[in-house]
């Protein structure tokens, strides 16, 4: 691999969103190249310049955290309050200088702003801007505000987490605000390629339920043509289908996740030494595995238990090549070599909260390696760069701005 240009050098993208869907989508345009400007509703900025953990040391940034950092690194702060007039102006000014918006407030708000997509692209037709939400601009549910868990649910996806005998589980991650992002992200580009071929700015629209409903896998058809009846069950440690699939437990408090599709039974058998199971009527074929899900499992539960470690139960699982994996902790995952080898775990460093870890780009490309120093600004860090730069405004200017209170910045920065 080499330091080659990143993909999206030389376009510009003004970034009003807060939280996480996105902020990732803006931050892998980032990442790709692209000159993201962040406009944070002043005074605060980003929500989540409030979230994560923060500088130990009183005298450091308070506007900078480990959340803020990992969601909005490679990005330009400007902090703009959108509620004065002249604050939408600045934004409206920027417009014509800018290939891409993506912006996340709840449906009608930048309409109402003046600064819509029908608004905006009579300043830049070839603008294209994405608008992301719980629910889409338009339709029954599209008025609800709302996060990452709101989307699950309405997605019919925490209905379906969680053990038989209780209520649905909570996700514990923001699933669906990652992917969403990811798909904005992917969306863009595949606009801005559209645009290259035609010359032709558009509005793309994303949604957390969209996006969730998107992950079921095989359950929609089914669900369809069986109608009623068919009601997957919440099936805890175990995937519904069987296989056997699922978490199981090992040694003490360790666990293996284990998915054996239907042709890798006989593996399974042969790993466990146990041939009998071939014939017994309660395993020999797939709905016979489904049918008898907890039984098969304290079956291969007990067999687990048999051995002094998760480890060396995982090695005679891989001897028959029967797909597995250990359960790592968070604090396990974050230290496998794998992880740290392949940049899935990246080292950063922050001038005011110091060194920590947060996810790398997911992608690897032949041509391009990202870079090894992530820098995320401090609330309007970049407030004066950008309005001389691109606006052309002087200090006198930007001066009066400041004492208007329309631009705020951290005393840091």
């Amino acid at each position: 691999m080499h330091s080659g240009r990143p993909m999206l050098t030389g376009y510009r993208v003004l970034d009003i969103t807060q939280f996480v869907a996105g902020p990732t989508c803006t931050r892998l345009l980032a990442e790709l190249g692209a000159e993201v400007i962040k406009i944070e509703l002043a005074p605060f900025g980003d929500r989540g310049r409030m979230s994560g953990d923060k500088a130990r040391d009183p005298s450091r940034a308070k506007s900078q955290s480990t959340y803020f950092f990992q969601h909005n690194h490679s990005k330009k702060s400007l902090a703009v309050d959108i509620k004065h007039a002249r604050g939408r102006e600045l934004v409206r000014a920027l417009i014509p200088h800018t290939d891409v918006v993506v912006e996340n407030f709840a449906p009608g708000v930048m309409a109402r702003a003046g600064l819509g997509y029908d608004d905006l692209r009579k300043l830049n037709p070839k603008l294209i801007m994405c608008s992301i939400s719980l629910a889409g601009q338009d339709g029954p549910l599209s008025h609800k505000p709302g996060f990452d868990y709101m989307g699950a649910a309405f997605a019919g996806i925490t209905a379906a987490v969680g053990e038989r005998d209780r209520g649905p589980a909570q996700l514990p991650i923001a699933i669906g605000d990652n992917a969403t992002g990811v798909t904005a992200a992917m969306a863009i580009n595949a606009a801005l390629l559209h645009r290259e071929r035609t010359g032709e700015g558009q509005y793309i629209e994303c949604s957390l339920v969209d996006t969730y409903f998107n992950m079921h896998e095989v359950n929609i058809p089914k669900t369809s043509l069986r109608g009623a009846q068919f009601a997957p069950p919440r099936s805890g440690s175990l995937h519904p289908d069987g296989g056997p699939t699922g978490v199981f437990r090992c040694k003490g408090d360790t666990f293996i996740a284990i998915m054996v599709m239907p042709h890798q039974w006989p593996q399974m058998v042969k790993a466990m030494g146990q041939p009998e199971l071939a014939d017994d009527p309660r395993f020999r074929d797939p709905r016979a595995r489904r049918d008898n899900n907890a039984a098969l499992r304290d079956v291969i539960e007990t067999w687990l238990g048999s051995f002094p470690s998760r480890d060396a139960a995982i090695e005679a699982l891989e001897a028959e090549r029967v797909p597995c994996a250990p359960v790592l902790s968070l604090q396990e995952a974050m230290t496998h070599p794998h992880l740290r080898e392949r940049g899935t775990v990246r080292r950063v460093v922050d001038r005011d909260i110091g060194e920590f870890d947060i996810p790398g780009l997911a992608a690897k490309f032949s041509g391009w390696t990202p870079s090894e120093k992530l820098n995320a600004d401090r609330l309007g860090e970049h407030n004066d760069e950008i309005l001389q730069t691109l606006l052309s405004l002087s200090g006198d200017d930007i001066r009066a701005l400041y004492d208007d209170k329309v631009i705020v910045k951290d005393p840091s920065a």
